[in-house]
């Protein structure tokens, strides 16, 4: 049986997702970074390279990559490094911007926001398609806090050239949301607009049942009895209904086709045992295949072992 072989799988918490050159770079510049010397550096440096051009105009799968190398890398020297050796790299100058954004994240500050900034705007003009760098400039500017007429500038530049970026509809979900810059209302109207007309299966498709897994965490961080009757809220018709839409698609074979399609399952798994479905649940988690993501899986706790007891739920394995 397919399912019971992939139930044996070791489950993991894999960045990378199913990118397997991904996955191989991430595993050579673990055993290359620890010496640190210059030749260490030109062979990341080169490999790096190499992977980021490997698909060119595939902005889905570029953005994914910089992103999770940047992650990666995020307090070493080498984005930095790279980007003051070859100033005219759209790529060394987008990494190291976006490792900065990364760092940001775990500090809680971006330590150089307006130099973050001119590395998005010179990888922007040195690669005028590419939406990457302003997706990267998004992030700069909700760290940096920028007003909202400019915030929306840069949205802008991003949909001109991908009109369904999944990190760039991710990141404005959260930036108008109470806890960031916007509201409520907010939330709901750009939802809705997206729903209105995105295609079922674009990269982004993931914004509705994010937005709700926002909101259920929002009901569980106020605690007390609240907290106790959190899973009210995927009966509450708007979740509930965000649910129908993509329970029975998300999973079939090839619906999902951008680079972090499985983060989206996992995304779907989560919600899915939240809202005490598992028998819908349990085919979601023969998909994902046992790759785990951090988030939403760490909102409960260590986040491979929440994975894993919500798997054994669902399946009763």
């Amino acid at each position: 049986m397919p399912f019971l072989s992939s139930r044996r799988r070791r489950t993991r918490v894999a960045p990378e997702l199913d990118d397997q050159d991904l996955g191989r770079l991430l595993k050579t510049l673990l055993a290359t970074t620890r010496t640190g010397t210059i030749a260490t550096t030109d062979l990341c440096v080169a490999q790096i390279s190499r992977l980021l051009d490997q698909d060119p105009g595939d902005w889905d799968r570029r953005g994914h990559r910089i992103g999770v190398v940047a992650e990666y890398l995020a307090g070493s020297h080498l984005p930095r490094s790279w980007a003051t050796r070859e100033p005219r790299n759209a790529s060394a100058l987008l990494l190291h911007a976006w490792s900065q954004v990364a760092q940001a994240r775990t500090e809680g500050r971006l330590e150089d926001a307006a130099g973050a900034a001119q590395c998005c705007l010179k990888a922007a003009d040195l690669t005028p398609e590419d939406p990457t760098p302003w997706v990267a400039l998004l992030e700069v500017a909700r760290l940096d806090h920028w007003e909202q007429p400019r915030v929306f500038g840069v949205w802008n530049e991003v949909l001109a050239r991908d009109r369904w970026n999944r990190e760039a509809y991710l990141s404005m979900l959260s930036y108008l949301t109470p806890e960031e810059a916007g509201s409520r209302i907010q939330v709901l109207e750009f939802v809705d607009a997206l729903c209105a007309r995105m295609p079922a299966n674009a990269p982004c498709a993931a914004v509705e049942l994010t937005a709700q897994v926002f909101q259920y965490h929002s009901i569980l961080g106020r605690g007390g009895f609240e907290a106790l009757v959190a899973r009210n809220h995927w009966s509450r018709p708007m979740a509930a209904q965000a649910l129908d839409r993509v329970a029975h698609t998300w999973g079939q074979p090839g619906f999902l086709r951008h680079a972090k399609a499985l983060a989206d399952l996992n995304l779907l798994a989560y919600a899915l045992m939240a809202a005490d479905r598992r028998s819908e649940a349990r085919p979601v988690f023969e998909a994902i295949g046992g790759v785990a993501t951090a988030w939403p899986w760490q909102v409960g706790g260590e986040p491979l072992s929440e994975f894993e007891q919500a798997q054994r739920k669902a399946t009763g394995l």
